[in-house]
């Protein structure tokens, strides 16, 4: 019985490495490239250096990062006609607030919701934090503006405006929590027709999200996930070794339960922190198929 249980961990694990590996080795289209604010960027006064995209060492293999971003724009990827669902996820990559992890958790994100029909969205928000504001407050009003742009935009995207979701990873995971608990006020001043558009996620992905418990108690979810009865549906991962608490995701998990909110909690012994969907030797590594069939289940692949 532990040999076949360990033999079909293992091929869980090929068959996702192939699969990464194919959709990896596949050219991303743009279809679109957008910048989120129409003019001036709110709260910006051009104190950073310019925006740069450099190469790192991440796990043993190499990732880009974006640095010192003052103007966010949005980067869609559409999938093949014949495979599109009309359903789009707003991808935010992760980096602690300083940096964004730009194809480990945006554009392979992308190539693999494209994989399953899925429109994928990445958003380059404004990091690193800014000086006396709280580190998500202008990555906030990017993403509620995010929102906003891609529902606007639906028609002429053929997309569903009813099934527009968010997926983060750690930093980026926090930022998604905001959005999806803070859709019910503008953190911004609005400004036109875009922001009178809602700019509430309809689900919600979280892999590894950061910062959203306090780090004496590791229960208090922190203050500004605010959750109720009508905060969209999410789906959760974390591995118990990663250093970011995986009490957060637990925490997030059983307000939601109380609450009355559809969600899925996956917490695994192994896998860390930074893996995005690149493959590793532990489980976690199939949280993709886990999260594809969460979305097929909840009427979200349909056509």
């Amino acid at each position: 019985m532990m040999l076949c249980e360990m033999f079909k961990q293992s091929f869980w694990i090929i068959l996702l490495g192939f699969s990464f590996s194919k959709l990896s080795a596949a050219e991303l289209k743009i279809s679109k490239l957008i910048n989120v604010w129409p003019n001036a960027v709110p709260g910006e006064i051009g104190n950073l250096p310019p925006e740069t995209l450099t190469t790192h060492e991440h796990r043993g293999a190499p990732i880009k990062k974006y640095n010192n971003v003052s103007n966010p724009t949005l980067t869609v990827y559409k999938p093949d006609p014949e495979k599109d669902t009309g359903t789009s996820v707003v991808i935010c990559p992760g980096g602690g607030y300083n940096i964004l992890a730009w194809d480990l958790e945006g554009t392979e994100v992308a190539a693999w919701l494209n994989s399953i029909g899925v429109t994928g969205v990445v958003l380059k928000y404004r990091v690193p934090r800014r000086k006396d504001r709280d580190k998500y407050d202008a990555p906030l009003q990017d993403i509620q503006r995010a929102v906003s742009i891609v529902r606007h935009k639906a028609k002429n995207w053929n997309l569903n405006p009813k099934r527009i979701g968010i997926l983060g990873f750690s930093a980026g995971g926090h930022l998604s929590s905001a959005a999806l608990t803070n859709y019910d006020k503008r953190h911004y001043k609005p400004m036109d027709d875009i922001d009178k558009i809602s700019c509430r996620p309809d689900f919600g992905v979280l892999i590894y999200p950061a910062y959203l418990v306090d780090k004496e108690t590791k229960t208090k979810l922190s203050p500004e996930i605010r959750i109720t009865k009508d905060t969209p549906p999410i789906f959760f991962v974390h591995a118990e070794n990663d250093p970011v608490p995986a009490e957060g995701s637990v925490r997030f998990w059983q307000e939601l339960r109380r609450h009355g909110v559809s969600s899925e909690l996956h917490v695994f012994p192994k896998g860390g922190h930074g893996y995005g969907l690149r493959p590793s030797k532990f489980p976690v590594t199939n949280w993709p198929n886990l999260c594809a069939d969460w979305l097929k289940n909840s009427g979200l692949l349909n056509r």
